[in-house]
């Protein structure tokens, strides 16, 4: 879906005829950026039929290749909705770019909708990107009046005739295409519409081809399966022996008793946070496969809420919620709406009134047989878009994806293994439609594989594919950026060997470890946060590969500030990250001192006397 994140990790990582109206070859591209990249604006109708008279202006960027070209490769991001233009950034990542696709000119351009391509507005559903049905239906509704009768002109199929439109600008007969995501299902339809034109192509995390799910119902039944991939290996055996049944348990148990109650705030004071069953699953279990953070303390809060303590969990909803709102230009909610809410398929046919939806959307929901849903309820529905999109206007039915065959190119697919949204069966049972389909599986690897492998197993697969060769079917387990914490404290240590001094050590020691998951959190984050509140007060401010505690709370009655920054040996693994630094402890509770914070070890002086310890 989105790459924000994605992209921080990479840098940490060390024959069909032209449509109607459709613009002439050869765009004339100026210098717009750094390392040569240049940019062109392409005009395209806005309804190819020309029963309704405009035009959309594309934004397109080049990145040329130098010396020999091999050929041209469309970069096509996710969402929908995203800004290839920004998603991407050609210019500031060519070399990584050009070292990645050696000979090949690079092209990424805006769909129409999003970033510099006339990007549409809905304000009021871009301040709760892919909230509850509940909460988005009404405001899917007003985008809808926002956007105007243009609404019925942002279908997936306009998407894929306007590549073309690129394509055809270019001069250039075939293109590769890289797709991500909702970007892999825009290639793919582009590849069922326009076989003769279509070189290969590179699909990373894929979406049903086939089509959007109404009821996301295969991605609810593959979930357990993604979830028990991040702990495998014993990896959340500090905080739960069932992480799978427990997000189940939880889950469920939402949907009938929707969990309340107050967080702090970054500036002091607290919030009260509200969460059904849809709100947790949707937002920090389905974000987990992106967020190294949420996947760091997803285990351990999902535990304590399950056991009456839900103070942990719903500030993760709520840092979640906070982190998934972006610009429009960035990545356009209305475009999104108008995309999913006109390609379906849902239980009503396009022209169906929004007032006989409902009875629809029920008897087609009470209909699925036992076990549709997977282990969770059929309250889980609502994950799909059918719930979304139920007062989305009716509009005439227009043409659909191409029907094919598909072309015998080849196609490298990969898929992480503990992505939720685009599970790992989508990219095996795509590879499978092509005759040189080749799929990789990327184990520790969540939703967007290229750039958040720390192996370099799958970059080093595109290198080899390209070069005719046979990737591997397999990658190594990739290291997470930080290993899943333990328990979260209930209260301060009330035993210890050690007394005072080692149950405060004990307790910074935990501080330290969640500080990192919250530092990773935001910069994995759809959107960086200013500041991020400790479960019992305090913040922590982050800036790059380093962070900024004060009064910092994880366990009540102790506080810690200071500075930490990313350790960087000379030699060996950085991953899981780890931290050097000074701390100041506080707190009613604690033994009061100062601590050294080293690879692995605390120490320094607390209470008057010396310490040392883990980390």
């Amino acid at each position: 879906m989105r790459l924000r994140g994605l992209i921080v990790l990479t840098a940490l990582c060390a024959a069909l005829g032209a449509p109607q109206g459709a613009p002439a070859a050869h765009a004339l591209f100026v210098p717009c950026g750094p390392n040569g990249l240049e940019c062109t604006t392409l005009d395209v109708p806005l309804d190819r039929s020309s029963a309704t008279a405009g035009t959309v202006s594309l934004h397109v960027e080049e990145l040329p290749a130098p010396g020999t070209r091999r050929g041209v490769l469309f970069l096509v991001a996710g969402g929908p909705g995203q800004a290839s233009s920004g998603t991407f950034q050609l210019g500031t990542n060519a070399i990584d770019y050009r070292s990645r696709f050696p000979g090949y000119t690079l092209v990424a351009f805006d769909n129409r909708g999003t970033g510099r391509s006339g990007v549409l507005r809905c304000p009021e559903l871009q301040a709760v990107p892919f909230a509850s049905p509940a909460t988005a239906r009404p405001l899917v509704a007003k985008c809808a009046t926002e956007i105007g009768p243009s609404r019925a002109f942002y279908s997936t199929r306009d998407h894929v005739d306007d590549i073309d439109a690129v394509r055809q600008a270019l001069g250039v007969d075939r293109i590769a295409l890289w797709g991500t995501s909702y970007g892999t299902q825009l290639s793919v339809a582009y590849a069922l519409t326009y076989p003769s034109h279509v070189e290969r192509l590179l699909l990373d995390s894929v979406a049903d081809a086939q089509g959007r799910d109404p009821f996301a119902l295969d991605d609810l039944r593959q979930m357990p399966k993604g979830l028990a991939s991040l702990c495998s290996g014993r990896l959340c055996r500090a905080a739960t022996s069932n992480f799978v049944g427990e997000v189940v348990k939880l889950a469920n148990r939402m949907a009938r008793r929707p969990l309340a109650g107050k967080v702090a705030k970054p500036g002091g004071g607290t919030r009260t946070v509200r969460a059904s069953g849809i709100d947790f699953l949707s937002g920090a279990v389905l974000d987990s496969d992106l967020n190294a953070g949420l996947v760091a303390e997803l285990p351990a809060a999902v535990h304590a809420a399950l056991r009456g303590r839900p103070r942990a969990l719903l500030r993760l909803v709520q840092l979640d919620r906070e982190t998934s709102i972006t610009p429009a230009e960035d990545l356009s909610m209305g475009l999104y709406t108008a995309t999913v809410c006109d390609d379906g398929p849902f239980p009503w046919d396009p022209e169906t009134p929004v007032a006989q939806r409902a009875a629809l959307l029920a008897a087609a929901r009470n209909a699925l047989p036992r076990g549709s849903t997977g282990p969770f309820g059929r309250w889980a529905t609502d994950l799909g878009p059918a719930a979304f999109c139920l007062l989305w206007p009716p509009q005439a039915r227009r043409p659909g994806i191409g029907s094919g065959p598909l072309p015998n190119v080849p196609v490298l697919v990969f898929a992480g293994e503990r992505d939720l949204r685009t599970p790992a069966s989508n990219a095996a049972a795509i590879a499978a439609r092509f005759p040189q389909g080749h799929l990789v599986t990327v184990p520790g690897v969540g939703h967007s594989v290229l750039g958040a492998d720390f192996t370099r197993c799958a970059d080093d697969a595109v290198g080899t594919w390209l070069s005719g060769g046979i990737p591997p079917s397999r990658c190594p387990r990739s290291p997470m950026l930080v290993n899943p914490i333990g328990p979260f404290p209930a209260s301060f240590p009330s035993s210890n060997r050690r007394g005072v001094r080692g149950r405060t050590l004990a307790a910074v020691a935990k501080t330290v470890r969640e500080a990192a998951a919250s530092w990773a959190f935001a910069l994995t984050g759809f959107s960086t946060p200013h500041s991020i509140a400790g479960l019992y007060g305090g913040a922590i401010r982050t800036s790059g590969t380093t962070f900024a505690l004060k009064r910092y709370s994880l366990v009540p009655g102790l506080q810690v500030s200071g500075k930490l920054r990313l350790y960087r040996p000379d030699t060996g693994s950085t991953l899981p990250a780890r931290f050097v630094g000074s701390l100041r402890v506080l707190g009613p509770k604690a033994a009061h001192g100062s601590l050294s914070v080293r690879p692995g070890a605390l120490v320094g002086r607390l209470g008057g006397r010396q310490v040392r310890g883990s980390v």
